[in-house]
């Protein structure tokens, strides 16, 4: 199989995940700004479970001060 130099060059993969502290050189505007959007979209669902884990740990700590008084 011969290779044609004037052939475009194959589009590499787009990357799904992210990893911290990887190199960012490589990236394109646009491939940053989808990082951006994906990371924003996750911080938002962690906050979403943070805040249900807090609110059922205060629902249980208000229980049990009921159950004291």
């Amino acid at each position: 199989m011969a290779i044609d130099p004037f052939a475009d060059e194959p589009l590499r993969p787009k990357a799904r995940t992210h990893e911290l502290g990887q190199d960012l050189s490589a990236l394109s505007i646009e491939e940053l700004d989808e990082r951006i959007a994906m990371l924003e979209a996750e911080i938002a669902r962690l906050n979403e479970a943070r805040a249900s884990k807090e609110a059922s740990r205060d629902a249980a700590s208000a229980f049990f001060k009921m159950g004291s008084i």
